[in-house]
Order: C-alpha cells, then structure tokens, then sequence
C-alpha cells in the first residue's frame, strides 16, 4: 500500500505563502519586551482609577489611558494567536498564545472599574465635562454607548470579579478549539485516484465535492464516525460554554442571552426573529433546489454528502492561488481603484497566510488590530470556492484596512454585523464579474450552481445555525440539560426541517453540531445570513452603476464603530429593520435557480 499524503510541516511552506508577522513584532523577543512593558504599565492603573470625577481633564485622561492598554494589549493578542493559528501543535506558539490571553484577562480585570466609575455620574456630569473640554467631543459616541448600557453594569467590585475570570469562561471554547483543531485524528480515506490521503478539515471539504459518491461518503462517515466517538466530551465542553453566556447575561439584568449579546451594537432581537421567520417562509424554495440536485445527479436517495458536490460532473474551472489572485482584482474592480489598491497592498506585502500545513488551524478568517495589517488565513486548494473564500476574507480586510486608517482608535473596529456586509458584497460582486464574462453554458451553470450552494450555505445554514444556537440557549436557560442526546435529537430534526423530505437525514448529521466552532461565539452566526442578504442589495447597485451607490459603499467601510449598525447600514441604503432586504435576496435566488433549470434543460437539448 502506497503512503498516505501529508500535510507539509509549516517550516516547508515557501515564504512567499505565509503571512509576515515581522511587521508586528521583529521576532518573539520583541514580543516579550512589549509584554513585559504592557505589564509594568497595568501596575500604574491606581493612579487613574478614582479620578473621573474630578473634572474634565481627569474624565479625558482617563478615557484615553484605558483605550491606550487596550490598543496596546490587542498588538500583542494578535500576533500570539496568529502564531498559534499557523501551527497549533507548537508547544512554543501555545504558550505565547496563552500568555496572550492571560494578559488581556489581566487587563480587562485592572481597568474593570471604568463603566462602573464613570456611570457613578449623572448624564448632567458628564456632559458638563464635554462643555468645558473640546478634547473630549472626539468620544462623544463612545460615551453615549456606555451610558446606554448604565442598567446592567455591575458595581466596580463585581465587575473586576467577573473581568479576572474571563479566562474560566472562555476555557471550554479552548478547549473545543484544541481538540478541533490540533488533537483529533481523523482516519486515512481514500481520494478519486485511490490513494490514501489523511482527512483533515480542509481535505473533507475536498472530498465532499468530489464526484465520485464513494469518495463523498467515506469521507463523511469517517469524519462523523470520530466526533460520534467524542460527543459527550463536545456536549460537554458546549453546554458550560452556554452556560456562561446565559450566567452573564442574567448577572447583568438582561432578558435573555440573546438580548445581551445584541444590546452591545444595539440590534433589535427583531432582526434575528425577522430573519428565521422569512427564512423559514422560503424554505419550499430550499427543498426546490435539493429537488433539481438529486434528478440531475441521478440518484434514489439524496443524501447529506451528496449537497456540495458540483451538478455538472467535473468543475470546468479551477483556478490557483496566482490566478485567483488575478481573477480577484477584476471581479472587484466596480469597487473602484482606491479599493483596488488595497487589495494589491495585501498580495504584495504578505498579509495572506495561503497552504494548509500540519497543526494549522481550519477554515479561513481575516483578523488584525489596529496597529497590525489586517491579516488573512487561509488553506488553499485550487477550487472555485476558495476563490471565493479570498474574495471573501479580502472584503474583510479591506474592511478593516479602511476603518483603521479613516477613524481614531476609538471607533476603529467594526461590529461582526457590519462585517459580514463588506466580505459577502465581495462575493456578489465575484458571482456577477463570472456571469457576466463566461459564455460557456457549461461554465455559466456550475457558478450559478455554485451561487446557490454558497446562498444555501450562508442564509439558509446559517439560519439553521442560529435557530439551533438559540434552542440551546434557551434550552440550558429553562434548566434542561444539553445532553449530547439532547443536542442530536434537536438537530436532526431542525435539519430535517430544513432540507425536507427530499433529502435523507443520515444519522451521522445529528452530531454536526459538535464541530461548528461557531456555536462557541455569542449569538454570532445569523449575522452571516443578514450580512449576505443585505450585500445582495448593495452589490445589484455598485453593478448597475447607481448613482452615488459606490460612494455610499465606501463611506460604510469607512464608518467603523462612529455609529450604531443599523444606522451605518441605512446610510449605506438598506434598512435592516424591515425585512425587505431579505425577501430581496430570495428573490436573487429564485431567479438563479429558474436560470439554472433553463440552462441545464437547454444543455440536453
């Protein structure tokens, strides 16, 4: 028997390929005195607590020292997960990681007392202090924030109490994280050419696609078969997760979970409840789809790891890292060239960490801080969905490159609702530049092909992600235990829902919740699906050319946190309260899906 193929070690990846975090810190050494510095400083922090009562010039020197520790923290968290995330079997990348995280436990604990402290004062003092001191318009928004949060933010003493245990809450995601990414073994299986090959994350992705359903569904059950093996661990691991979030949450006076997580960029809960039911009310379009794909892959029983492999045999195009990189900067050229030269910035200077290497952190993600580039990962293979995976974490990037050099530190980030806006714009603007330059009714069908199975995969799953995300929240709330039984059942059903009766709910799906790292954020994931459906607009406009659409556009990515999210997004021209928007993207969707039955009936013809 052949060797099976591996991964290469990270210190076999060519340069070129990998991110250069030199530009963050020269080397760990750097790294260390910055630490070190950064914990000499917290020893300083008494001499500023206490003080923002005093006057307008303690008010704002104490505002500007708390943002400085964090602006200084978030450089060295950044560089320690990044290092961690290019090799997570690295005992020495481990340790900085969590010395990293220990550090902003540590800061968040010793500048705990700030909320607290300054909503001891009446609105009528604060606003006094900006009346007589023009440095502090500058936080003006930043203020109001906290003031609108003063009814659930605990004494200063209890603040610092729970800010000192934010690694204990944080633990089972870790944990979660460790066992995903750099502790399970998964088995060898067999590829298309009947080698053996080591499944990994980014493997079974491959293999999923593939064209031969052998190879589907011995990746699928091998895969499932290991995290079948460690579901009690993984149900336990999520529910303490859950757990805290609903501890917290009721700590601070909150009705909910789900209502603390969305008070902070000042969501209504209507948009998640607008979402699931307007997405639930097109599901007959869902199960339309699954419908086409099991007549034209001419199977009896459509089953879970039969939903991403293309319709139409082999993919007629595949594209490397270089090509993709060339196809990227067309597509996003109705972006204009300001954006355009961003995107060149960040081929030509490494910001992209490109090949999947051993101990390598799945999937991909765009991440900086203020002060670093903002970086991408990725785990290439040369498919069309990585192309628009880099589109996609490019948008991000871009994102945050814009944000950061258009506003103060303070209103220097974005939240993850806005976020998801700026990468699935991207990725409308890709799906309309290979429709409107492929001919080919071959090529045309397998990107419409590929439209709706990222739609599916970023309304519709994503839905079903948060509909399951907040079961088991209001689950653990009503005291019933989260129970890896528990948690199948409920999905499988949920799943079921989704897919309907055309697709068969294979055993092995019930326990996909185990490996969504997702469920380990704070009621994130129904954000992707907002986010797409609201791009969907706004890229139909950059296209057609509407007036002032572009302007618009860059102004949002420019927006950071100088305003609250939903008022960014109607300046942006959608209004996301109402939901118009996504009824327009199913709309997109439906007319994708009558082109695609057209095209496949007039390829037979």
């Amino acid at each position: 028997m052949s060797e099976p193929k591996q991964l290469p070690k990270r210190q076999e990846v060519p340069t070129e390929l990998t991110w250069d975090l030199t530009k963050i810190f020269t080397d760990d050494a750097a790294f260390e005195e910055k630490f070190q510095a950064l914990s000499a400083e917290l020893t300083e922090v008494d001499k500023i607590k206490g003080s923002l009562g005093r006057g307008a010039a303690e008010f704002l020197t104490a505002i500007e020292y708390v943002l400085d520790i964090y602006r200084k923290a978030e450089v060295i968290y950044v560089y320690a997960h990044l290092k961690n995330d290019e090799d997570t079997a690295n005992t020495t990348n481990q340790a900085l990681y969590a010395r990293a995280s220990s550090l902003i436990a540590q800061v968040s604990e010793a500048v705990s007392w700030f909320e607290p402290e300054m909503l001891q004062l009446s609105d009528d003092e604060i606003w006094a202090f900006f009346e007589t001191e023009p440095k502090l318009e500058l936080y003006r928004h930043f203020v109001e924030q906290i003031i609108s949060e003063r009814a659930h933010v605990l004494p200063a003493e209890q603040e610092a109490l729970l800010a000192g245990a934010s690694e204990i809450f944080g633990s089972s995601a870790d944990t979660f994280s460790v066992m995903n990414n750099a502790d399970l073994k998964f088995p060898v299986v067999k590829n298309e050419a009947g080698e053996d090959v080591q499944l990994t994350h980014g493997v079974y992705g491959q293999l999923l696609e593939s064209t031969d359903r052998n190879v589907r569904e011995q990746a699928f059950k091998a895969l499932y078969s290991v995290y079948h093996q460690f579901r009690n661990t993984f149900a336990s691991t999520l529910s303490t997760h859950i757990k805290s979030h609903n501890y917290k949450a009721k700590i601070r006076g909150y009705a909910s979970a789900r209502a603390a997580a969305l008070s902070g960029n000042h969501i209504p809960e209507d948009v998640y409840e607008t979402l699931t039911l307007v997405v639930n009310q097109y599901l007959p379009l869902l199960h339309r789809y699954v419908e086409l794909r099991k007549e034209l892959l001419g199977l009896n029983e459509l089953h879970m790891y039969d939903l991403y492999t293309p319709l139409l045999a082999e993919a007629p195009v595949k594209f490397t890292y270089e090509e993709a990189q060339a196809k990227a900067l067309e597509a996003l050229k109705p972006l204009g060239e300001e954006y355009l030269d961003v995107v060149k910035k960040a081929f030509a200077e490494r910001w992209i960490d490109v090949v999947e290497n051993q101990g390598k952190r799945s999937g991909a993600y765009s991440s900086g801080a203020y002060d670093t580039q903002p970086y991408i990962l990725l785990n290439w293979h040369d498919r069309l969905d990585e192309l628009y995976t880099l589109v996609h974490e490019m948008g991000h990037s871009v994102h945050s490159y814009f944000t950061r050099h258009t506003q103060p530190y303070v209103y220097g980030d974005y939240s993850i609702f806005l976020a998801e806006i700026a990468s699935t714009t991207n990725e409308n603007l890709l799906t309309s530049y290979l429709l409107e330059t492929e001919k080919d009714p071959k090529i045309r069908a397998y990107i419409i092909n590929h439209f709706l199975d990222g739609f599916k995969g970023t309304i519709f799953r994503q839905t079903q992600f948060a509909e399951f995300e907040h079961f088991i929240h209001t689950e653990d709330a009503a005291g019933n235990p989260l129970t890896s039984e528990h948690l199948s059942k409920f999905y499988g059903e949920l799943n079921a829902k989704y897919y309907g009766p055309i697709v068969i709910n294979d055993e092995e799906i019930k326990d996909e919740w185990s490996r969504i790292p997702h469920f380990y954020y704070n009621y994130y994931v129904y954000q992707y699906a907002t986010g797409f459906s609201a791009a969907s607009a706004l890229a139909k406009r950059i296209v057609e050319g509407e007036p002032d659409a572009l302007e618009k556009y860059l102004a949002y990515l420019k927006s950071g946190s100088s305003d609250y999210p939903i008022e960014v997004m109607k300046k942006a021209g959608v209004d996301m309260t109402q939901p118009t928007y996504i009824e327009d993207a199913m709309e997109i969707f439906a007319l994708r899906l009558d082109e695609l039955e057209q095209l496949v009936e007039d390829l037979k013809a």
